[in-house]
């Protein structure tokens, strides 16, 4: 929040505090005075972004809105904000966009809001990859294709909520058509959550409810009990363990977790690039500091190994336990104290008993690395019921 804001907001405090110590005074006085108006604070607003028409029930606003306290929502900077067209229908057939981006910005799109939990539904405009960013963090990580919807819930401490859509990819627009935010709770404590890192294989793809390809992250939630945890997952394609502990996600994440959560972590099929310059013993070394910073707050951390490729079949039995670092995985396992889903072996196992077309069928035509949404469902199937076998679920 900019000074700015922070002294606007300051001045209608004190005003609004010498209001009230007049009407003290004259009551005390005996003196008659007229109540002053009610401005209920709502605790669900649901925004249409844009210059074009507002769909009925929403709000409408423009990127020139600033953020005023009358008003109780606004952009921060409405200078770097711009309308601009979008290829949906009704909030998707306009949208405004960031001009200014980051998880740090001040260009956010600010909204008083009651101590509480919320959730929080973004749907984007024309946007060929992004994310969302809350609280100068992360909050879903890239949303791909025009009109993608997420949904999240996070807490309100401080009154007010400061949102933006973000990097994805750099270089693309980052645009916004609509935002509902409904309240869940005045009490502002996430429910018990399982978080997710890891890359391509765990990513999160869009539509989410029918999207072809699939990341075992994204089908997590079918084999969840909602009324146990909540799932989020802020897996990216082409990430590596350096790049999850020192850009962003895991800041996010522990902002956030807290005893009771589970920490999912999958990496290593990247860091093995020659182009990632990650040696397994730098691997398991920045692997160990995200366990322990997860472990420190609480929560447990899951180290979860990769699947191996769609053709690692010799004489009819799938095998690749010497693959994406595994063995250093499995090893710092061992030494931290922390749970192991070997999916690798695990995978494989299933891999065997179907065979090695079935096992093609479940990746992506002409890919024998990632899987489609089948092949994710399998996989989260399987780490979901490793979760169970060890009592962690």
């Amino acid at each position: 929040m900019t000074d700015q804001t922070v002294n606007t907001r300051r001045t209608a405090y004190r005003r609004s505090a010498a209001g009230l110590a007049l009407a003290v005074l004259a009551s005390s006085a005996g003196l008659a005075v007229a109540a002053p108006a009610a401005h209920a604070e709502p605790s669900n607003y649901k925004f249409d972004f844009g210059s074009g028409p507002v769909e009925k029930g929403y709000t409408a606003v423009s990127a020139s809105d600033a953020y005023t306290p009358e008003r109780r929502y606004g952009f921060n900077s409405p200078g770097h904000m711009a309308n601009v067209a979008a290829k949906g229908t009704g909030v998707g057939s306009d949208a405004v966009r960031f001009l200014q981006f980051g998880t740090k910005s001040s260009n956010t799109f600010n909204v008083d809001l009651k101590e509480g939990l919320y959730r929080v539904t973004v749907t984007l405009g024309d946007t060929s990859r992004a994310s969302i960013a809350a609280e100068g963090v992360f909050q879903e990580m890239n949303l791909t294709g025009n009109g993608a919807t997420a949904s999240f819930e996070i807490p309100v401490t401080d009154g007010q909520l400061n949102l933006l859509v973000t990097e994805g990819k750099v270089g693309t627009a980052f645009t916004l058509s609509a935002l509902d935010i409904e309240k869940v709770s005045r009490h502002p404590e996430m429910d018990p959550t399982i978080w997710v890192g890891g890359d391509s294989t765990v990513a999160s793809y869009y539509p989410l409810d029918s999207s072809v390809q699939g990341g075992w992250g994204q089908l997590l939630p079918q084999f969840v009990d909602p009324e146990k945890y909540d799932v989020r997952n802020m897996a990216t394609g082409g990430q590596i363990a350096r790049g999850f502990r020192n850009d962003g996600q895991l800041e996010a994440i522990l902002q956030y977790i807290k005893p009771g959560d589970l920490f999912l972590l999958e990496m290593g099929i990247n860091d093995t690039a020659a182009k990632n310059a990650t040696t397994e013993a730098e691997f398991k070394e920045i692997m160990r500091d995200m366990v322990r910073q997860v472990a420190a707050t609480g929560a447990t951390p899951v180290l979860v190994t990769p699947q191996g490729r769609a053709t690692d079949f010799v004489d009819g039995v799938h095998s690749s336990v010497d693959r994406w670092y595994r063995h250093s995985t499995v090893a710092l396992a061992q030494e931290e104290g922390v749970p192991l889903v070997d999916l690798n072996v695990l995978s494989s196992a299933y891999f065997t008993q179907i065979g090695p077309d079935a096992t093609l069928a479940l990746f992506m035509t002409g890919d024998t690395l990632h899987p489609n949404r089948a092949g994710a469902t399998e996989l989260a199937r399987i780490v979901t019921a490793d979760l169970a076998r060890q009592g962690l679920q």
